[in-house]
């Protein structure tokens, strides 16, 4: 990680895993990573491999004992658990534990928290943030407590149930209204996207894994083909850099014009949290007509990250869109006298180097055809909006002006032909 990290903190990370699970190990070096990209410097590491998990503190009281021991030598103050912890748990390891306790959930709360750079962005993570403290309130407020401390929208004052169910109160209310600030930009946002509509281009998004490059991508898709460098996106090797989504107009030298896309990155465990929170923002990759899944290949759990990619898209009704796999960051697996290497759907690039930047214009020009059908229409000259529709939502390959009509040859997307099917010329 390049990132300048400020009042590094120790922590001890914790994972327990059951049914000997193959993914346990890469699993804990990614919640390592993520430790990392949020100001945590990891002191240890305990693992356990159980045939369940304990109701009541995760681990058992044999590991607990070996983190408080741990904790004493390290000089840690966190302890970050791999699972998402219970309201129960977090209670438990609170009056357990000297020191705070986090889970994978509220660690990537924290990550965005420290991110979030748009207004929009910052009320999407504290409506997130809100909605995973509401059930956990007593542990939570357990471990400020011990801390003689709070942040956020807790404050400290007094203790035990009555506090508790201030505090939810206090929540409740506070989401309330973030929930209704939400709904008025998801409003703005709506017209914004009517107007893209308009605009006749279509949109391609940018998904995947975080930190696979889909930044490194469209800043070398827009330094090549687009209109203004200025409107270059911030890129960083680190994780969960984007969180708002980004749209630029690419102008490809032989190829359509398009929209493209980029916003946050996914991540195993996304908290359903986030996802809830962040809906009207990865919405828009619903709304795409080609998704560019951008994988980094040279990753050992590239293969995972691809499935969790597509679990997220499914879980956003985006699962039926036309995908291009592209395999960045292939510089590091091939000779580059070797690449772009395209295989179906499957192009290896490296978007930071522009390797195969061209080749993938070409292949998105052949994806945005496939969902495309030739047509003849004759459409009378009463009705100019249907001129202007396809006009803005088609690709115009020839237009004639006769003595009662306009007949336009075209090429359309398969979802316009309901609103110009009356129009089609059948041929006898």
């Amino acid at each position: 990680m390049t990132e300048e990290i400020k009042d590094i903190k120790k922590a001890i990370l914790c994972g327990a895993s059951k049914n000997k699970d193959a993914d346990f190990e890469s699993s804990m070096e990614e919640l390592k990573g993520l430790s990392i990209a949020c100001g945590y410097e990891c002191a240890g590491m305990v693992t356990q491999r159980l045939d369940h998990f304990d109701n009541a503190t995760y681990i058992g009281p044999g590991k607990l004992f070996e983190i408080k021991e741990l904790l004493e030598e390290t000089g840690a103050d966190t302890v970050i658990f791999l699972n998402t912890l219970t309201p129960s748990q977090l209670s438990n390891l609170a009056d357990g534990l000297s020191a705070s306790v986090l889970d994978k959930t509220a660690l990537i709360l924290e990550i965005f928290g420290e991110r979030a750079r748009s207004a929009e962005a910052k009320l999407q993570v504290e409506y997130a943030r809100l909605g995973y403290m509401l059930p956990r309130l007593r542990g939570l407020r357990k471990d400020l407590s011990r801390q003689g401390g709070a942040g956020g929208s807790m404050s400290n004052k007094g203790s035990g149930e009555k506090q508790i169910e201030l505090d939810r109160r206090v929540i409740e209310k506070r989401m309330s209204e973030l929930r209704k600030r939400l709904e008025q930009l998801e409003g703005a946002k709506r017209t914004k996207r009517r107007r893209r509509e308009n605009s006749g281009l279509p949109l391609i998004s940018l998904a995947g894994y975080t930190n696979a490059g889909k930044s490194t991508l469209l800043n070398k898709l827009v330094e090549l083909y687009g209109a203004d460098e200025e409107k270059r996106v911030e890129e960083k090797d680190m994780l969960f850099v984007t969180l708002d989504t980004s749209t630029r107009r690419i102008s490809p030298k032989g190829h359509r014009d398009f929209l493209l896309s980029d916003t946050v990155g996914f991540i195993n465990g996304l908290p359903h949290e986030l996802i809830k929170a962040f809906r009207s923002t990865l919405s828009e990759i619903a709304d795409s007509d080609l998704i560019l899944q951008v994988v980094d290949c040279s990753d050992e759990e590239h293969l995972k990250h691809i499935q969790v990619t597509e679990d997220t898209l499914r879980e956003l009704s985006a699962s039926g869109i036309p995908m291009i796999y592209v395999m960045n960051k292939a510089d590091k697996v091939y000779e580059r006298h070797e690449l772009p290497k395209i295989n179906g759907d499957h192009i290896f690039i490296s978007a930071k180097e522009g390797i195969g930047i061209e080749e993938l214009c070409g292949l998105i020009g052949e994806k945005l055809r496939e969902d495309m059908l030739s047509l003849e229409l004759e459409i009378p000259y009463s009705d100019f909006s249907a001129e202007h529709f396809i006009n803005t939502h088609a690709e115009v390959l020839k237009k004639e002006y006769t003595g009662s009509s306009i007949e336009i040859s075209c090429l359309i997307g398969r979802r316009y032909i309901k609103r110009i099917k009356e129009y089609i010329k059948l041929t006898p």
